[in-house]
């Protein structure tokens, strides 16, 4: 089966990696990535490599790991605001198509900085902004910036599931969700099976599935399970638009 994964990481030996909160990664090459996927009978014949916590702003991992993989996958990776613009242009060569901002388990950073850096990122070179978040701290004033900023994406379902509405009222912003990490977020399988027809029915071209693999610190690995839930819940031409061709479209 093939799909579009929009969200997962490589960690390649040979590159640097930052302790984060007292956690280091294994290694999880391009190989392992391919091969475990090939187990279970999956193929992404696409995707979004996303940079973790952990490899900080290091890109020489992001632009081996690229080369590797081929034109159908593209970079999310973090930079610092006074990045060049000439070193932005050098990356988006190499496929990297987004920055993300942790801010469920990175620095804190100013949203004035983050509005100004988005949209010089997306002026420039068309890129996308990913917020790693939880939905249900998230303040008015970042709320606003978001739905403000041209081409955003949120990971994860949002994490937590107090608020969900917002995962909803994101969507109907054009705000892209993905549909990643189930074995992380605060829903049990049971609520994501009910929410996402909820979320669907709301913008159906802008959720993004996505493996999570290796799952780093998440409670569950991803499984073909997860492809399940989502294949139950849906037709299969619906399926397909979450499992791979919004991810396309999105992306590439």
């Amino acid at each position: 089966m093939q799909l579009f994964d929009s969200h997962f990481h490589i960690i390649e030996p040979g590159f640097p990696i930052i302790e984060n909160n007292g956690f280091l990664p294994g290694f999880y090459s391009v190989a392992d990535y391919q091969t475990e996927l090939a187990a279970i009978g999956l193929e992404a014949v696409g995707g979004a490599v996303v940079s973790g916590s952990f490899q900080g702003f290091d890109q020489s991992y992001l632009e081996a790991v690229l080369k590797k993989f081929g034109p159908n996958f593209v970079g999310i990776t973090q930079l610092p605001p006074e990045t060049s613009d000439a070193e932005i242009l050098r990356l988006d060569a190499a496929g990297v198509k987004g920055i993300r901002f942790n801010l469920y388990r990175g620095a804190a950073a100013d949203l004035k900085t983050i509005e100004k850096f988005s949209r010089r990122v997306h002026d420039l070179v068309n890129w996308r902004t990913e917020f790693y978040l939880n939905l249900d701290t998230v303040s008015a004033d970042l709320e606003a910036v978001i739905l403000n900023l041209p081409k955003v994406s949120i990971d994860h379902l949002g994490m937590g599931k107090a608020n969900s509405q917002r995962v909803a009222k994101f969507l109907a912003a054009d705000v892209a969700v993905k549909v990643t990490g189930f074995g992380r977020v605060d829903y049990s399988r049971e609520e994501i099976a009910r929410l996402l027809p909820q979320l669907f029915a709301e913008n159906p071209d802008r959720l993004l599935f996505g493996s999570d693999l290796p799952g780093t610190r998440a409670r569950e690995r991803f499984t073909l399970n997860d492809i399940k839930l989502i294949q139950d819940q849906f037709s299969v031409a619906d399926a397909k638009k979450i499992l791979l061709t919004n991810g396309q479209n999105w992306y590439l």
